[in-house]
């Protein structure tokens, strides 16, 4: 047995061993710490499931850690294991000039109605001097935030979790004097493993091929692949109609929009699905019972899934490109409270229990309201913001993908 002497000896030793650590910079091998060696496999699994924040910090133990933790393939492999998500959304409230906010929540705060849990990240771009406005997120893949500028044509990458950030080329807008609608798209090609971001611009000209006062509409389609530093133009879907005024959203390799045949989307609706593979179109109408569904409302993700709202009902397209997979998830009783309106919903995100995160777009406002699918009831949260996007934590930086 030991002698008290003993003990106190390793306890000295332990802290000489702690002091070099944390005084020094210099590789510290595993084996020269009084704790059991683990086998490198081992360790691998235990880091790949740590939170982001945790990470960082453990960069810093060492050089054979740092590098561990910046290998492009534990990168993905922690990606593929991240469960925490949260919600995001542009926080317009005491904009500095030229400086954009972006609010961040844990999920489980909009679950709980919890306000107090706020991040917030600032941002002034460094490829404009004049004003702008980052007035939306369009969308995020593997916890890469998109947002956009329409007026100068600025796209920012932007992976909250570790603050990068990426400013793509700006993209020309046609030079015609009347309103140019945008819409925006980003999502992820695994077979190249690149990143795509893709704009669609709507615009107006008079035709002068007619005596009246006629005016036609046109659309341009522009794709940007990170790692090269230029906008391409491309074919432009062949199915006429306009975007709604929502970014798209990246399911199964693909970007969806939901789209109208007319201006003002007052005609029936249908989907737009972009291949990022092999940058090619489809159009998708939800056929539930042999018909087709022309009144959605809205898009979304759920679960992996497309999703559609339609009246007050939310359907998913459990297996991608399958018409016949259509299935309703739940419908969501109708909400009027004295202070608030709205004119439509859009579902954000489910949880494990069936708990749904929904957008209301109100008559002067945007809030989020939570609806308990197994009790029918439906609840509303102290949130109001505009476009919020969830994203998963990653490592991921943007500035790697370029």
């Amino acid at each position: 047995m030991a002698s008290g002497g003993d003990v106190d000896d390793d306890d000295d030793q332990n802290e000489v061993v702690y002091s070099e650590i944390t005084s020094t910079s210099k590789v510290v091998k595993l084996t020269s710490m009084l704790l059991p060696t683990l086998p490198v496999e081992v360790i691998l699994e235990i880091l790949c499931r740590l939170p982001v924040k945790l990470l960082l910090q453990l960069r810093c133990v060492c050089k054979s850690w740092n590098s561990l933790l910046s290998d492009s393939e534990f990168i993905k492999k922690h990606l593929r294991m991240s469960t925490t998500r949260h919600l995001h959304f542009i926080n317009y409230l005491n904009i500095p000039d030229n400086e954009a906010i972006v609010a961040s929540y844990p999920l489980d705060c909009i679950f709980n109605n919890l306000t107090t849990e706020l991040t917030q990240f600032q941002y002034s771009p460094n490829n404009l001097t004049e004003d702008y406005s980052l007035g939306n997120l369009s969308g995020s893949c593997n916890g890469i935030l998109c947002c956009v500028d329409n007026y100068n044509g600025l796209v920012i990458l932007w992976n909250p979790s570790i603050r990068k950030f990426k400013e793509l080329p700006l993209f020309t807008k046609p030079n015609v004097s009347n309103y140019i609608h945008i819409n925006f798209g980003f999502g992820y090609d695994s077979s190249t493993d690149k990143y795509k971001v893709v704009v669609i611009l709507d615009y107006t000209i008079p035709d002068f091929t007619t005596s009246e006062d006629n005016w036609v509409t046109k659309t341009e389609v522009k794709v940007h692949t990170l790692g090269t530093n230029i906008w391409r133009t491309i074919p432009t879907y062949p199915f006429g109609g306009v975007p709604f005024p929502k970014p798209g959203k990246f399911v199964s390799g693909t970007i969806n929009w939901l789209v109208s045949k007319e201006k003002f989307w007052m005609s029936p609706h249908f989907i737009v699905s972009f291949d990022l593979v092999n940058e090619t179109y489809q159009k998708i109408i939800p056929r539930i019972g042999g018909e087709d569904m022309c009144d959605l409302g809205s898009i979304g993700v759920l679960r992996d899934c497309l999703c559609v709202t339609s009246g007050d009902d939310v359907w998913i397209m459990k297996e991608y490109g399958n018409k016949e997979s259509w299935t309703k998830l739940f419908t969501v009783p109708y909400m009027r409270e004295p202070t608030k309106s709205h004119v439509g919903f859009r579902p954000i995100y489910i949880n494990e229990d069936d708990q749904v995160i929904l957008e209301f777009i109100g008559d002067f406002d945007i809030y989020l309201a939570l609806y308990h699918s197994k009790s029918g009831t439906l609840i509303p949260t102290n949130f109001e913001c505009g476009t919020p996007e969830v994203s998963v934590e990653s490592l991921i930086s943007p500035c790697s993908l370029c």
